[in-house]
């Protein structure tokens, strides 16, 4: 990160669209929502031997059927720490891997992205300082960047991560635009003063600028967990921590702020620019947002809607529950990432019975 840091005065262009109706934080829960899927289990085949740890990060292959997902190799405190496995994964259309890397690279997988060209790249969001009993060179705290065929191409931030504008810390998830331009949400922590904004680099990435902080009136951050993009080239950020979605032009303006997809730790736009929304934590990790329901919402990214209502199977589940990463297919599967109790990934189908 270079270039000058800078922080954007975000709500400075606050445009005033008939979705705005919407952005009410006190807006009674969009709960009631017909489940036209079905939840498939155990889709996806691991090798044998291995069982699956948590998983936030899943997205679509360039085939658009083949499904990435990268698991924190059969745990999730230490997860990747010490660990030889590979745990970036491609699984064909019925499930099957096809082929897995990312040993060594990664401590604590939490984003992913496949770009235009098929490229993945992984939001390490944790490094070695934040493992217990980890006694060697630090590492973790960056976004990197492999072939189709896991060869490393890139990494942006520093190895071990830091606070400052020449680190990233905790970073939660990566999007790669169309201009190839690179977007990066940092900060998995609601605490006053921790890191929270979102970077722009350029193709070859290098900083253009960031915006946003720690906070909670428009513009401000509280766990930038997710990015998504529609078809508009308008950048979506699930404000986790402040139970929102916030939509930014790529020069980091704001044009507008939903509260009507709930909690949303996950968020995927398909190329129709329905709007996946996973919400992994509201009524447990999460209290004070128990009026709503924990699952996976699907709507419009270009109207606001919400039109269906995917819940979790387990409503007295504590902690992180559900799909927390989630990503929709070109057949309109639905493939929900899920960080606990059970951890895996589940695929959902409409219409099956």
């Amino acid at each position: 990160m270079s270039k000058q840091f800078r922080i954007k005065a975000a709500c400075a262009s606050l445009l005033l669209t008939p979705v705005l109706a919407f952005a009410q934080a006190d807006m009674p829960p969009v709960n009631d929502l017909p489940n036209p899927y079905a939840t498939q289990s155990g889709f996806f085949k691991m090798p044998a031997g291995r069982e699956w740890g948590s998983s936030s990060t899943v997205d679509v292959d360039i085939d658009g059927e083949s499904i990435w997902i990268a698991e924190r190799c059969g745990s999730n405190i230490n997860a990747c720490v010490n660990n030889p496995v590979n745990m970036v994964m491609l699984f064909d259309k019925d499930g099957s891997l096809v082929r897995s890397f990312g040993a060594d690279y990664i401590t604590w997988p939490h984003g992913i992205e496949i770009d235009h060209e098929g490229n993945v790249w992984i939001a390490d969001a944790r490094g070695t300082d934040q493992m217990q009993d980890y006694e060697g060179e630090d590492w973790g705290h960056q976004v990197h960047k492999f072939s189709p065929t896991g060869i490393h191409l890139m990494s942006l931030g520093r190895k071990g991560g830091g606070r400052d504008e020449e680190y990233f810390y905790t970073p939660n998830d990566v999007l790669v635009a169309p201009d190839g331009s690179i977007f990066v949400g940092e900060g998995h922590s609601n605490a006053e003063g921790s890191p929270n904004r979102v970077h722009k680099f350029d193709a070859d990435g290098n900083h253009l600028f960031s915006f946003g902080e720690w906070g909670m009136g428009p513009g401000e951050f509280r766990q930038p967990h997710a990015l998504a993009m529609d078809s508009k080239g308008r950048l979506f950020v699930a404000d986790r921590g402040n139970d929102r979605i916030q939509i930014f032009d790529q020069e980091g303006n704001l044009l507008d702020i939903w509260y009507q997809f709930s909690r949303n730790s996950g968020i995927f736009i398909d190329e129709h620019d329905v709007l996946y929304a996973a919400d992994s934590e509201s009524g447990s990790v999460n209290p004070d947002h128990g009026d709503w329901l924990r699952g996976i919402r699907v709507g419009s990214a270009i109207t606001g809607e919400v039109e269906f209502l995917i819940p979790d199977p387990q409503p007295d589940c504590r902690g992180t529950c559900t799909a927390e990463g989630v990503v929709a297919d070109k057949h309109g599967n639905i493939f929900g990432a899920e960080v606990g109790p059970v951890g895996g990934v589940k695929r959902y189908v409409r219409g099956v019975n």
